[in-house]
């Protein structure tokens, strides 16, 4: 198997913890960058993203990788909208 062979498969594994797991956030996106890998999209909130970076770091444990996760905070918002 070679490296990218081998960070798809890893990659595809991750994909299918973060669907299943209790976790099952989808709005995260994962891809292979040449020898490395990318972690981008939304969760739903801080431990939520604690979470993804912790299955990541198991599942991609020895490929490099990056991440530009977002914590999307759903529900009302925490203060009244100023129009000026």
């Amino acid at each position: 198997m070679t490296a990218v062979e081998n960070i798809e498969y890893r990659i595809a594994h991750l994909r299918d913890r973060l669907a299943h797991e209790d976790i099952a956030e989808l709005g995260v996106r994962i891809e292979a960058r040449g020898a490395w890998a990318m972690i981008w999209g939304s969760v739903t909130g801080p431990e939520s993203r604690a979470a993804v970076l912790r299955i990541a770091a198991e599942e991609l444990a020895g490929v490099p990788w990056h991440e530009d996760l977002t914590v999307h905070h759903v529900g009302p918002p925490d203060h009244a909208e100023v129009l000026s």
